[in-house]
């Protein structure tokens, strides 16, 4: 009897025979070692009556998971019924199973053992809920009267369908609350955790099962709320990545157009050349510098002082701003547009950490915790960015963490659904068009979990699977949550343009200034000697 695994041996049948001096203890010694629980089975054959067998069990945990069989023999004619209690407290219920006589006869309604004990009678089943948002959903949770949707969505979709899957078995709803999912602090659980660990509830909130010493103490059912924990911002403006000055055209026509200037550069030198041939003309153009700065002006449809007197270099004056036009009407309008354009840079948490974006996390119990459960380094670049050893930390409230994701540049990590519900509360429909997400934690879906070797595992994996099946879960979920915002319209709206904006064109000017000063200290120095 001292088997280490349930799981390896889970084929194990246990042959009892009730007559036995020593049944009395063998009994006891199984039920201290839980061996009348799932997976083992057990067929106890007696003379005795059925008085005398509920006597023998009545102190055991044959839970609503066990499979015992009572063989009672009369002559050659043997009866076998199931024992099970609803509650280590509760009588004995006992179930016809069949009869021998010859011929094996199994007189159950259903094989399925689910089937056959989904009424608990009236056992008070407690669930763990946890409330991080508001205090106020202690009041409303329970009464399941829709108001403060905003708060703690999770737990209250929760508690609807077990509490739909406790009237599906028989069992009577309690309730506790917990400030936190449940981690390890200083070697002890805490939280929901604590509660499943120590017996005061049986079953919890949906949680991520990201830490793996969980599944010591617990055991995961069903998804009965979607959760997802992501990094959500707004992609940073194109000019905080890209050179946007550059991009309005493609290199084929930048060389086209320096090709283009170069020509016509050629053709006024030469132009202002035939002017001044027979010196009876003086020419606009002294030498091929001012045909160029003709041509640059040209580009940018500026004019200048400096032109040709003739008829024939005006002509080319003139075909050369009507040619560059295009392209300076066609430029501008690109530059305006890509300076309100978000950009697609940030894709990844690697690319996230690597952004210069302010990265924040919702001021809640779980953002303190599950940073630090990870050691990849771009995890751990991402912590210290939200939870800095020296200086501010980065943690707000919802409201705040939303406005700063409408002002740009600010990545907010929390549950989504409260996010994106004050998202469709204060953002404008052109600033729902860039959202993003990121997932930190990367972890499996979110499921229900139950105390470790519950004798309710079973029933509850099974209610819940109806009730998802049903849709009923999908039909509460989308009553309580607000999915991520649509983008109904693509058109941008004004906005002003910064300094990091023209960052490009400020370069390129200090480099024209650092040109020119190097070219005016050449002169004097050409001058003084």
């Amino acid at each position: 009897m001292d088997n280490k695994s349930k799981y390896q041996f889970h084929n194990l049948l246990y042959l009892l025979d009730l007559e036995c001096p020593e049944s009395e203890g063998i009994i006891n010694e199984a039920s201290s070692k839980n061996l009348f629980r799932s997976p083992y089975r057990w067929l106890v054959m007696t003379h005795s009556t059925q008085d005398t067998i509920t006597a023998s069990f009545y102190n055991s945990s044959i839970l609503a998971d066990s499979d015992l069989v009572v063989a009672a023999r009369q002559d050659d004619f043997v009866n076998m019924v199931e024992l099970h209690k609803a509650s280590s407290n509760g009588p004995i219920q006992s179930t016809p199973r069949g009869y021998y006589n010859g011929s094996l006869m199994d007189v159950r309604p259903h094989r399925e053992l689910y089937r056959r004990r989904r009424d608990v009678m009236g056992h008070t089943i407690t669930m763990s809920n946890v409330i991080q948002d508001s205090n106020t959903t202690r009041y409303h949770l329970p009464r399941e009267d829709g108001m403060e949707p905003e708060n703690d969505s999770i737990p209250k979709i929760c508690w609807m369908n077990v509490r739909l899957a406790f009237q599906m078995l028989n069992a009577t709803p309690g309730y506790i609350f917990s400030y936190r999912w449940g981690y390890k602090v200083n070697g002890n659980w805490s939280g929901m955790i604590d509660d499943l660990y120590t017996g005061r509830a049986d079953l919890g909130t949906n949680c991520v099962v990201s830490d793996t010493e969980r599944l010591d103490v617990v055991s995961y059912t069903d998804r009965l709320a979607p959760f997802r924990v992501r990094f959500i911002f707004r992609q940073p403006p194109l000019p905080y990545v890209a050179n946007i000055f550059s991009m309005p055209f493609s290199t084929s026509v930048w060389v086209a157009m320096s090709v283009c200037v170069a020509v016509s550069t050629l053709t006024l030198y030469l132009a202002a050349k035939w002017e001044g041939r027979d010196g009876k003309v003086a020419t606009g153009l002294d030498g091929i510098g001012d045909a160029m700065l003709l041509a640059f002006s040209a580009i940018g449809q500026q004019g200048c002082v400096m032109e040709p007197k003739r008829a024939s270099g005006r002509m080319v004056v003139f075909v050369v701003f009507t040619a560059l036009m295009a392209l300076y009407a066609a430029y501008s309008a690109n530059i305006v547009v890509l300076l309100q354009a978000p950009s697609d840079s940030i894709r990844s948490l690697p690319q996230l950490a690597a952004a210069k974006i302010t990265l924040a996390a919702n001021d809640v119990d779980y953002n303190h915790f599950i940073f630090g459960l990870y050691k990849d380094p771009v995890r751990v670049s991402v912590y210290k960015r939200v939870d800095p050893e020296k200086g501010r930390k980065q943690f707000y409230s919802i409201n705040e963490g939303v406005e700063r994701i409408r002002e740009g540049l600010f990545a907010f990590h929390s549950i989504v659904e409260p996010v994106y519900r004050r998202i469709e509360q204060t953002f404008l429909e052109s600033e729902k068009c860039d959202l993003m997400e990121i997932d930190f934690m990367n972890s499996f879906d979110t499921f229900v979990p139950v105390r470790k070797d519950s004798p309710y595992l079973e029933l509850l994996r099974v209610v819940f699977k109806q009730i998802r099946e049903s849709g009923i879960q999908s039909v509460l979920a989308k009553r309580l949550q607000v999915p991520k915002p649509h983008c109904t319209s693509k058109m941008s709206s004004f906005s002003s343009v910064g300094l990091s904006d023209m960052r490009p064109v400020l370069i390129f000017m200090l480099y024209g200034v650092l040109l020119s000063v190097t070219i005016v200290g050449g002169e004097i120095v050409v001058f003084k000697l």
